[in-house]
């Protein structure tokens, strides 16, 4: 039972300032006199009714191509300048005009192992996106792994080139390129040479649970514009559904992407994991996934300029303990130690649903790739990648020999050293990363921000 009270004040005494409260429990905005009394409002901020909460609110002044500084406001044109307000109360057109997105979704969470985790709440649990009651196609179309476009060659995820070193205990990155592949002569698509400078190759890596859609689907455009804006060219995809999940539909999420690009996604999953790559897709498939049973772990071996492949895991791991997803660590690290060679490069990326850098699971993954930091942040030095910024879910970990290569991301007249965490509400200026808009990453079913890292590759 709740018990609400109320207060009424009578006479002609100013009733107080009240705080806007946000959905966290917090307040940022405050209530100002609309006679413009001085002592009302900080110096830098405004008074200015807001239509959504039929109210006058101090306002603080901001630029257009910036974020506003906290994550629950945007910047939008107002009287006199432009104001940061309260998200979703903007009178300009919404940053996502167009975009049909859906009002959310209703359901039970799964309970048990086979629940799906990857949408949840930044509390840990789910969000009602839970997928025991969604409807997605589930493998129903052909799948995009198994007929990707021209140039892939991916398998059924169960045979290896034969260069893979069958139980080998090492990290799979961790012989410094003594062996090269048999397979070193690359067939590079026209995008390669950009990448290139003096025999080295720049590979700009990102890690996207990025749907934000209905039946967790990249269909509104939120995350196809986050990944666009920021050039990757290889993407970790996790929740991979678009349209009716068609190899047709999936082709056209690609090349709203990057055109001509090549990609896999598993097969017979809900929400599926896959990858996209500049360059080819030599093979690819799925390693089972013990804790859960619609997804699998998506892999592929992509020929990458250069003698050495580069083989990347897209993961999406349980929310629903750290046992479990220790458990999902150490079935990853049993299929790299078996599959992959010691020769190529490796990295495992994706959304892990950790609460922190503590958990069990790095310590697992630390036998074939590196987990230590400094991690990617965004513009105000956050770690976190859930929707709270509080949670360091989503991560790039490549081993050793892949590790030592990577250099800081530059993008624009911007430089992150150690990686980007991509969050629309606080990267700036947002010309930057066109055609990002300021709520892409607050999109009412975004849970996560994108991670991107950049690795200069020898090509010799």
């Amino acid at each position: 039972m709740t018990l609400t009270l109320l207060t009424v004040s009578c006479g002609d005494s100013t009733p107080p300032r009240l705080p806007v409260p946000l959905e966290d429990g917090g307040v940022l905005w405050t209530d100002c006199s609309p006679e413009g009394v001085a002592e009302d409002c900080s110096q830098g901020e405004a008074c200015l009714f807001v239509e959504s909460y039929n109210r006058h609110l101090c306002v603080q002044a901001c630029d257009a191509q910036a974020a506003c500084a906290h994550p629950d406001a945007v910047c939008c044109e107002g009287a006199g300048g432009n104001f940061c307000v309260p998200s979703g109360t903007c009178e300009a057109p919404a940053p996502d005009a167009g975009a049909e997105e859906d009002a959310g979704e209703t359901g039970e969470p799964d309970s048990g192992v086979s629940e799906d985790a990857g949408s949840s709440d930044d509390d840990g649990g789910t969000t009602g996106e839970d997928d025991a009651g969604t409807e997605p196609d589930a493998g129903t179309e052909p799948d995009a792994g198994t007929e990707p476009d021209a140039g892939t060659e991916p398998d059924a995820g169960t045979d290896v080139d034969a260069g893979t070193d069958a139980g080998t205990d090492v990290d799979a990155g961790t012989d410094a390129g003594t062996q090269p592949d048999a397979g070193s002569d690359v067939d590079e698509d026209a995008g390669t040479d950009a990448g290139t400078d003096g025999g080295f190759t720049n590979i700009r890596v990102m890690a996207s649970n990025l749907s934000s859609g209905r039946y967790q689907s990249y269909d509104p455009g939120h995350g196809i514009r986050l990944i666009k804006g920021v050039d990757p060219d290889i993407v970790l995809m996790q929740e991979f559904n678009y349209g009716n999940n068609s190899t047709s539909s999936v082709s056209t999420l690609v090349d709203q992407i990057a055109p001509g690009f090549y990609w896999s996604r598993e097969t017979g999953a809900q929400i599926p994991n896959g990858v996209i790559s500049r360059w080819p897709i030599l093979e690819s498939g799925q390693w089972p996934d013990p804790r859960v049973s619609n997804r699998d772990f998506a892999w592929a071996r992509i020929d990458i300029p250069g003698p050495r492949k580069l083989w990347v895991v897209s993961v999406h791991l349980l929310t629903s303990s750290a046992s479990n997803r220790n458990a999902e660590a150490q079935a990853i690290v049993s299929q790299v130690r078996s599959q992959v060679p010691a020769n190529d490069y490796l990295i495992i990326g994706g959304d892990l649903n950790t609460d922190n850098f503590n958990e069990s699971c790095f310590a697992t993954f630390r036998q074939v790739v590196t987990t230590a930091g400094p991690h990617p942040v965004d513009h105000n030095g956050s770690t976190g990648t859930n929707r709270n910024r509080n949670k360091p879910y989503d991560q790039i970990l490549a081993d050793e020999d892949m590790r030592r290569f990577q250099q800081p991301v530059v993008i624009g007249s911007s430089t992150f050293p150690n990686g980007l965490v991509l969050d629309s509400r606080t990267y700036r200026p947002l010309s930057e990363i066109a055609p990002v808009q300021s709520g892409d990453s607050t999109a009412e079913n975004m849970q996560h921000m994108g991670v991107v890292k950049d690795f200069l590759v020898p090509a010799f």
